[in-house]
């Protein structure tokens, strides 16, 4: 038996390939002259060579398809079931591509099978040809589709239409739902349909802890097949007799809401279930007018346009968020009667179809995401680089090529960090500098920026911390002082300094390193985390006001790091830290992807317990408080003694890891 197949090199098209030849036919397939490439890998996927499937060169939008005589003539009474599969798949093509592909194709698709005198001519139109129709679309409609304002929408349903109406070759017509990957393998080759909420799901992931309920839209019924049942059940009915002029729908008789697809995938990918679902037909009160006028604001637009744009959704996307058809399939249920051909429920195939995307299709795989490819030439600022966190991240921006600003209050000890990193091959500029005086800050940055001409990423590390309880500092008022002008005073110095050229150039990252007390309100560091709060206030007005220069500001809230900062609070030696250089691979994080705040999940957890019930966040920090003592240091005390841990502290200490105490 011999087949001819239009887009099959495509995604539906290699599966059906591998089907028809299993069958023992001959399959012949369209190719544009520069792509025959594909046809070889797709003779490679399947281990045949081109006796079996052959090139037929020629182009979807030329009238027959672009077949010269010769091979139309080889063809001539051959074909015995021609398959009609390219067209473009894609939400967000521009109307021109959609119309010259699916309609005008469609048509060169009719004419070239005619001409060949094929036996059958089977097309995968689209559940889209059905438009957004209220209600439930039978397989025997056509006419009655409605609401065909999208570009792919009314392309389907022409296309569609081009075959009921000027096919003179029996024809069957087989509309899919939306396809997404294998079943078994979770193969697939784009992100489309519900894939476009990967992203959002992935990020929710690294946000939240997979027990944190979560807020989501319930919206309307997306009709979700995996593309081996669209395989399998198209090459069985394609084989059937007396099934022609008739039109399947390949679809799910029982698809899930759009709520409930995310709560699959959420729980495939280990993010948070949505444990609320909003339906959004409960707004309906609200005259359309108004909800119309309030979507066209400008600020509404842009707060949406930059949402989605970061979850990588195209806005067309979201006008399906409400689906309103379903999709009646008698037909189909007719001719899969006892076969063992059934659409599988998601849930039992959702774990492969998302591991397949986040191992090969996730969009972060295929952007340089190294810190060389986002820092290397470039000019970057580290405050305090000499020690602890500093050094770390020192380390890894000379060793990724940037050109590397330290700067320190010793001088002898900052010379001896940039020959160490200059030994190993780093561009270092080192510049001393107090950051807690504002007349050395300004000195520096007139000297960086002389020097050179701007800076892309500034690192504000340089800081001071001070654990005592406010009962031990009545009178040590210089503490709140000295921790607002280094902490807070002394970062805003540079990045008042720094930001002009930023804004001018349209580019810069500030990256602050504030704590975890600031989102646990840690008791004992009241002075700290007050100067890290304001740096953080003050971050997001910035960010706010700067967010259209492309400005951007991360902060870090940093849990405890064992650096010389914490060394005269001997009880941290017997409690969980971080390493400086595990420290220093967040910062790496923050340079790379640009987040509005890097936090482990127990911060995000500990400010979300605060803002719900902030009298248990209270109790819970007051209780860490009492079991761990101020440092004979703060007490006013001398001792040489390394402080007896009890149990219960290290055990604490270990649920609540990273907290400072």
């Amino acid at each position: 038996m011999n087949y001819f197949l239009t887009g099959g090199t495509g995604f539906i098209g290699r599966f059906l390939v591998e089907k028809l030849l299993a069958r023992g036919g001959t399959v012949h397939v369209l190719v544009r002259e520069r792509s025959q490439s594909k046809l070889e890998e797709l003779r490679e996927r399947l281990g045949v060579d081109d006796n079996r499937i052959k090139a037929v060169v020629g182009d979807l939008t030329s009238n027959s398809l672009g077949i010269d005589n010769a091979a139309m003539k080889a063809l001539e009474g051959k074909v015995d079931h021609f398959f009609h599969l390219a067209a473009v798949y894609d939400m967000g093509a521009d109307e021109e591509a959609q119309a010259a592909t699916n309609i005008e194709g469609t048509r060169a698709a009719v004419q070239a099978a005619e001409a060949m005198g094929a036996k059958h001519f089977h097309h995968v139109s689209s559940i889209a040809a059905a438009g957004l129709f209220k209600g439930i679309f039978r397989e025997d409609m056509f006419e009655e589709a409605e609401k065909l304002d999208h570009p792919y929408l009314r392309t389907k349903h022409e296309s569609e239409k081009v075959v009921r109406e000027e096919c003179k070759v029996p024809f069957r017509i087989y509309r899919p739902g939306m396809v997404i990957g294998h079943s078994e393998t979770g193969e697939m080759d784009k992100i489309d349909g519900p894939y476009y909420f990967f992203k959002m799901i992935q990020k929710i992931r690294h946000a939240l802890p997979q027990w944190v309920p979560t807020i989501g839209l319930e919206g309307g019924r997306l009709n979700i097949v995996p593309v081996d049942f669209v395989v399998n059940a198209m090459d069985h009915i394609a084989h059937l007799d007396g099934e022609d002029g008739n039109c399947f729908h390949l679809v799910d008789s029982d698809p899930y809401k759009v709520g409930e697809i995310l709560n699959i995938f959420s729980e495939a990918g280990h993010a948070p279930r949505m444990g609320m679902r909003i339906d959004s037909r409960m707004f309906g009160f609200i005259p359309p007018f108004i909800r119309q006028s309030v979507k066209n604001l400008p600020p509404v637009k842009r707060i949406t346009g930059a949402l989605l744009d970061d979850l990588g959704i195209p806005a067309s996307v979201m006008s399906f968020i409400n689906y309103p058809t379903r999709f009646d399939t008698r037909e189909l249920e007719r001719v899969l009667k006892g076969t063992d051909i059934e659409v599988p429920r998601l849930p039992s195939y959702a774990a492969v179809i998302w591991d397949f995307w986040e191992r090969n299709l996730d969009p972060d795989l295929f952007k340089d995401r190294t810190l060389q490819g986002t820092v290397e030439g470039k000019v970057c600022v580290v405050t305090g680089a000499t020690s602890g966190i500093g050094l770390a991240t020192a380390e890894k921006l000379a060793e990724a090529g940037a050109i590397l600003v330290i700067g320190a209050r010793t001088k002898e000890t900052l010379d001896e960090v940039a020959a160490q990193l200059e030994a190993k091959g780093g561009n270092i500029h080192a510049y001393q500098c107090d950051f807690s005086d504002m007349e050395d800050c300004d000195r520096f940055v007139k000297t960086v920026l002389d020097n050179h001409g701007h800076v892309d990423v500034l690192v504000n590390n340089a800081g001071r911390s001070i654990r005592r309880s406010l009962s031990l500092a009545f009178d040590r008022f210089h503490d709140f002082e000295r921790t607002m002008q280094l902490n807070y005073f002394g970062s805003v110095r540079l990045i008042m300094g720094f930001a002009p050229a930023m804004l001018e150039r349209r580019g810069g990252h500030v990256v602050n390193i504030s704590s975890i007390g600031v989102l646990t309100n840690a008791p004992r560091f009241s002075a700290y985390v007050a100067s890290k709060s304001a740096l953080d206030a003050f971050s997001r007005c910035a960010a706010a006001e700067w967010s259209d220069r492309n400005v951007t500001f991360t902060t870090i809230n940093m849990p405890l790091v064992k650096t010389p900062m914490i060394a005269p609070t001997k009880i941290y030696d017997s409690v969980p830290t971080l390493t400086p250089e595990e420290a220093a691979d967040m910062v790496a994080d923050a340079i790379v992807h640009r987040p509005k705040r890097i936090a482990t999940r127990l911060g995000v957890f500990a400010s979300v317990l605060h803002s719900l019930a902030p009298k248990v966040g209270e109790i819970v920090m007051n209780t860490g408080y009492r079991m761990f003592p101020d440092s004979a240091s703060a007490a006013g005390t001398k001792t040489t003694e390394k402080p007896k841990v009890s149990t219960e502290q290290v055990a604490f200490a270990a649920i609540m890891r990273g907290i400072h105490w």
